[in-house]
């Protein structure tokens, strides 16, 4: 990584306008969009989430100290059956990436999610002295390798009645971020009581080979209760209303962090950049860990990388996630033009505007920037085309009125971006999470 950031001259310019490459291998419609949304809020919701994550398996007596040596979280109170939100920062106490870690066994772990965590966590074992082994495996639609597991989820009113209805036993009593085992004609699988769109809900996997015969076990069971499977475009636009950043530009860049840059293969630390927001300062793309709303699972009480810097900042922080609800009258308008003479303004591809890995579109208040709006969705259960933001504290009240800009600068070279011009969206300030959380 080191050595490309030097020849790109920066590493926005090594980063900025890179595209956005194959999320899943999933379709983007299973039947369609608007039908998938509505099916978390009004029956069941299945997802296929084996293909868009990178797994890392941990496992030695030193593996609890690592965490706790380089994760922001609490590890006392883990037991085997426990899951957790995993949140990694560099000392600096900028935010590297999360995933979610599950305790396996006694000295076993399993982490999923996107890659910059785990690199920075596979960094730590084959650099520190701790007695630990640690397996990446990199995501299975760029790889083109089968994953480790197949990996799903049902959310919704009847997922609940769906799993029961699938499991050979009662189901276990479980808590939220909670996991046991289930078995499925006779097949053992995981379960964690989970939930992606502020839905009661399920995650559950196993090995991979058995991943279409329960897919189709849970399908054929789910279709009394009006079950839909979600397309890889419907599957993305539920962390929007959870209140989830799903990417944001990995703090790697910094001072302090030339061993690791030199040690990071290109390959698997590349993340791009798109949106209106610009800067020639990489550290303008980054966030903490407390401005992305994790500072409730911060543990002052161990020593971590970051610690210092999250203990200032964590009674007045700077800068708050939020809720954007775009203006549907702005929106709407943004269509509009494609039927007037002129310009244009940037296509926005309903139900989720995606043409980078980290998108950043500039927040104005008054005519001066007030902070970042990040991933969007247009929510059909809301009937609201929604955003979320890192803004100034100052700025975050619910009610709030921001404008934000829509469309990448004029200069792009990002060959998913047609030309267009710029145009200015009116939104209001919402609380993140938007919607109630019922899981």
């Amino acid at each position: 990584m080191a050595a490309a950031v030097e020849k790109a001259g920066s590493p926005v310019e090594l980063t900025r306008d890179l595209g956005v490459g194959q999320f899943t291998k999933v379709p983007d419609e299973i039947t369609n969009w608007i039908e998938e949304q509505r099916s978390w809020r009004e029956t069941v919701a299945f997802a296929d989430q084996s293909y868009h994550m990178t797994d890392h398996y941990v496992e030695g007596p030193d593996a609890l100290e690592l965490y706790s040596d380089v994760a922001v979280n609490n590890f006392d109170n883990t037991e085997p059956g426990k899951a957790k939100q995993l949140v990694v920062a560099n000392p600096s106490g900028k935010h590297i990436g999360d995933a979610i870690w599950f305790h396996l066994d006694d000295e076993t772990f399993l982490s999923v999610g996107s890659r910059p965590a785990h690199n920075w966590l596979q960094y730590q074992i084959e650099t520190g002295e701790y007695d630990v082994t640690g397996e990446l495996q990199g995501r299975p639609v760029a790889t083109g390798d089968d994953p480790n597991n197949f990996r799903f989820q049902v959310q919704g009113p009847e997922a609940i009645d769906v799993m029961q209805e699938v499991a050979d036993d009662p189901l276990p009593d479980l808590g939220f971020f909670n996991f046991d085992t289930i078995t499925i004609e006779g097949h053992e699988v995981n379960l964690l009581r989970h939930g992606m769109a502020g839905e009661a809900g399920f995650e559950f996997w196993g090995p991979y080979d058995i991943g279409d015969e329960i897919k189709e076990i849970v399908m054929d069971a789910g279709e009394e209760y009006g079950i839909k499977h979600l397309g890889a475009e419907s599957y993305q636009t539920p962390n929007a209303i959870l209140g989830w950043i799903p990417l944001v530009v990995p703090a790697i860049f910094d001072e302090g962090m030339e061993a690791y840059l030199e040690w990071l293969d290109v390959g698997d630390g590349l993340l791009s950049i798109g949106g209106s927001f610009e800067s020639d300062d990489i550290t303008d793309y980054y966030f903490t860990p407390i401005e992305l709303g994790y500072g409730h699972i911060i543990d002052f009480d161990h020593d971590f990388v970051g610690k210092e810097a999250l203990e200032a900042e964590i009674d007045d922080p700077a800068r708050r996630k939020v809720t954007l609800v775009w203006d549907p009258e702005d929106v709407v308008d943004v269509f509009a033009s494609l039927f007037r003479e002129g310009e244009t303004y940037q296509f926005m591809d309903f139900p989720h505007p995606r043409t980078a890995a980290c998108p950043y579109d500039t927040v104005l208040k008054d005519g001066e920037q007030v902070g970042v709006s990040t991933d969007k969705s247009y929510i059909y259960n809301e009937r609201d085309f929604i955003s979320l933001a890192v803004i100034d504290t100052e700025y975050s009240e619910p009610g709030t009125e921001v404008t934000l800009i829509w469309g990448d600068p004029e200069d792009n070279d990002n060959k998913r971006v047609e030309r267009h011009t710029q145009k200015e969206i009116t939104a209001t300030v919402a609380n993140a999470p938007y919607s109630e959380d019922k899981r």
